[in-house]
């Protein structure tokens, strides 16, 4: 194949990501979206399987056989409540390849001629081995957090910035061998081994309440170590496409740091989520004893029945319950019903950025029932039933009105102004910040303690029978 031809295909690919990503920034374009990254990929590594000299064609095949069957298994297994982890999983095998790809590469040259490895070379290995490193264990952490086999609270200890400190350190130090030496490939993998702890002490200080931060973090690393292994294999559409997902991520890094009143530098090193919070969150018994109204099914829906505007406020125990499915029959009733119905979506709800608006859309709920937080604020005055269906943090109002917790300063949705507050959870148990939600014990909070999906299942019965 010619090179202007392999440059024109390169070239078709990466505007093909472009278009891909734009249709990605909307969910009514998203699966259109989808589909143009993956022509786009597609187009680039049939280019490049023809233009590369490939040793053994066999095991490319056996490769795409294994992964394919391995990604279809999970694709149909892992359920969307687990979509968050299996996200964060995917961010560090990005890295994990990385890793490996610039390893060989950087080996190969070694031993072919140590004395023509460039400068850029070696640069663009070392800056693939040290990221790919720290996202590849990352990942693994944030993937343990979600998924329950590493504690979500944020593990701190004394000396734990020195010693992250001495660890970059020592692998800046490695790289810079990597770099000055490059006859000796044990230098790559020592930097290699370093930013794999350096990535696993980055990531375990950090509590659940900022686990949608990190996987949005952590992303954008993936595409930055896939962007260097372009510059090492000089292929021009991987660096494209690592950039691409390198600025993306980060740009949704801010957004989702933005959303949660949090700088880049606090989310990954202040722990945020391990502690109680300070004075101002009080006991949790002090809260709510006395002061919590238990409901019926029965109940809200006579007060449904009175209700002109109702709004919805899903979270993770949404997910966890599997209720949207469930949330959207009720929805159509009362919008049957002649009731004006909205969704009020908070950024950072469930445990990465869109959960809500994926579960939502796959239950066929309309987009433009789907109100930001911003928007969503404007209208809890004039709403006279907002029913938060496994939401916690999101809605505390600690976030807004105290001086010292873990949400201090945090945008919430403002649904303790609406004129009842109807709230299913199966308990009182805090969020992923760890402390007590005053909304719950407020005079116009109504608690309908059940499972997600059975609460409103019961709840549309009610309502029916009126």
């Amino acid at each position: 194949m010619s090179p202007d031809l392999v440059r024109f295909a390169y070239l078709v690919a990466a505007s093909l990501f472009v278009f891909g990503l734009k249709g990605l920034s909307h969910p009514r374009t998203a699966v259109r979206g989808n589909r143009l990254s993956a022509l786009g990929m597609f187009i680039a590594i049939v280019v490049t399987l023809i233009d590369q000299q490939i040793v053994r064609f066999e095991f490319i095949v056996a490769g795409i056989v294994l992964g394919g069957a391995i990604g279809a298994i999970w694709a149909l297994k892992v359920p969307m409540t687990a979509m968050p982890q299996f996200v964060g999983l995917c961010n560090g095998f990005g890295g994990g390849a990385s890793v490996l790809v610039a390893g060989a590469a950087y080996v190969e040259a070694a031993l072919r001629s140590a004395d023509t490895i460039s400068m850029q070379f070696g640069i663009a290995t070392m800056a693939s081995g040290l990221i790919g490193g720290v996202t590849f264990w990352g990942s693994l952490i944030a993937f343990g957090k979600l998924q329950g086999i590493v504690s979500e609270k944020a593990v701190r200890f004394t000396g734990d910035h020195v010693l992250k400190g001495l660890f970059l350190l020592a692998a800046l130090a490695a790289g810079v061998l990597v770099i000055l030496q490059p006859e000796n490939t044990l230098y790559f993998w020592i930097m290699v081994a370093i930013a794999s702890v350096l990535g696993i002490l980055l990531v375990v200080p950090i509590g659940g309440a900022d686990m949608p931060v990190v996987i949005a973090l952590l992303n954008s690393y993936s595409g930055m170590a896939a962007a260097a292994t372009g510059f090492v294999l000089s292929n021009n559409v991987l660096i494209i496409s690592g950039s691409l997902v390198g600025a993306s991520g980060f740009i949704l890094t801010s957004i989702m740091c933005k959303a949660m009143n949090r700088s880049l530098a606090n989310v990954m090193f202040a722990g945020v989520g391990g502690d109680s919070g300070g004075d101002d969150a009080g006991p949790a018994d002090d809260l709510y004893e006395g002061k919590v109204k238990s409901t019926t099914a029965e109940e809200v829906a006579m007060v449904l029945d009175s209700a002109r505007r109702v709004v919805f406020v899903p979270g993770y125990g949404m997910a966890v319950a599997q209720a949207q499915h469930a949330v959207r029959d009720l929805a159509n009733k009362l919008e049957a019903d002649g009731i004006e119905v909205e969704f009020a979506i908070h950024p950072v709800a469930g445990r990465m950025p869109g959960h809500m608006n994926v579960l939502l859309a796959e239950a066929d709920v309309p987009y433009d029932r789907l109100k930001e937080m911003d928007e969503a604020n404007t209208g809890f005055e004039q709403t006279d039933v907002t029913i938060v269906i496994g939401a916690n943090d999101v809605v505390n109002p600690l976030a807004r009105d105290a001086a010292d917790t873990p949400l201090t300063g945090m945008p919430i949705l403002n649904v303790d102004k609406s004129r009842t507050v109807v709230v299913i959870k199966r308990s009182l148990s805090p969020g992923f910040a760890g402390i007590p939600n005053p909304l719950f014990a407020a005079d116009n909070c109504l608690m309908l303690f059940a499972d997600g999906k059975d609460a409103v299942q019961e709840l549309t019965a009610a309502v029916n029978e009126i």
